[in-house]
Order: C-alpha cells, then structure tokens, then sequence
C-alpha cells in the first residue's frame, strides 16, 4: 500500500487504482459515465476526465520500434497485416551497422530525429530489453502511450509475433 499525507488527508493511492479499473471496467461494459458516477458514489466529471486523461486514441496512427530484433521479418509482417503505421526495427547486425557507420553528431541526430517522429504518434510499442526500452520509453513519452513489448524467455531477441498482433489489435480497437 502507497500512502500519501496531503495535508490533513491521508490518500491510499492503491483505492484510487481500484476505483479507476472499476470505472473503466463499468464503461467497457456499457454503463453511461452518469451510471458508474451513481453506482460508485462519484461525480459523473470525475468519470469524464478520467477517460480523457486515459484516452490513447481515436483512430490514431501506430508505431513500432524494437532493437535487437531476431525475427525482425516476421514481427515486420504482422505489423503491415495490423496496419502499424510505421516500424523501425534493427536486427542485432544492423543495430552495430547503424552506431558503428555514424560519427558521434551523425548518431546524435540520426536518434533525436527518429524520437522526434515517435512523437507523432499515439501509440508506440517497443520491442526490446527492460532498461533500453524503458530508457526509450521515457524520451517518447509523454506524447505517446507507450507499450513495451518483452522478448521470449530463453532467446536471443526474439518476439512474440503473437502477443505484438493481439496488442496492436487492443490499442487500435
């Protein structure tokens, strides 16, 4: 449990994650926000601008970036067939290719402008390790809802062709 001492209040932050997946849950379902206000005890603006301060898109474009990439092909594929809107993905080779061929300000650049256009979109999933992706992650957001994507367990690199479609599926629906 996370507490906060605001003042007088004490503000257990755990109640306030439960609160806001049962208002999520109850929209998902088809109540009106006025209905989950009423059934929660909460004001129907609260149920508004949580929804707005959640939303990742309506009808949004899509992006997916991932380095080292073992089945780069593959996960390529699934991302055309899923309407993704524009992939960067490096195998282990092209990734050395791509830092060792740049000067330092020609990497610089080459990165700054690749998070400048990850910006653009609502929605950027990442395929990588925990911290690079988390590193990335944090210099996309918060413009875009960020999706991190982990690699199988026991491989090098590679990704579920299965869980990236199902999650592209979830955030483009």
């Amino acid at each position: 449990m996370a507490f906060y001492r605001i003042g007088d209040k004490l503000v257990d932050s755990d109640r306030i994650a439960r609160v806001t997946d049962q208002v999520l849950t109850l929209r998902q379902g088809g109540l009106s926000q006025q209905d989950v206000a009423d059934r929660l005890g909460i004001d129907r603006t609260f149920v508004s601008r949580l929804e707005t301060l959640g939303e990742v898109r309506k009808g949004g474009a899509i992006a997916v970036v991932g380095f080292p990439v073992a089945n780069k092909a593959e996960l390529e594929a699934v991302a055309r067939r899923a309407g993704v809107d524009f992939t960067f993905m490096l195998t282990e080779e092209e990734r050395w290719a791509f830092l060792e061929e740049k000067s330092g300000v020609e990497l610089f650049n080459a990165i700054m402008t690749l998070i400048a256009r990850l910006r653009e979109y609502q929605v950027v999933v990442i395929l990588g390790h925990n911290q690079p992706a988390r590193l990335f992650a944090a210099l996309v957001e918060p413009r875009s809802s960020v999706h991190h994507l982990a690699q199988v367990p026991g491989t090098s690199g590679e990704f579920s062709p299965e869980a990236l479609e199902a999650l592209v599926s979830q955030v483009r629906t």
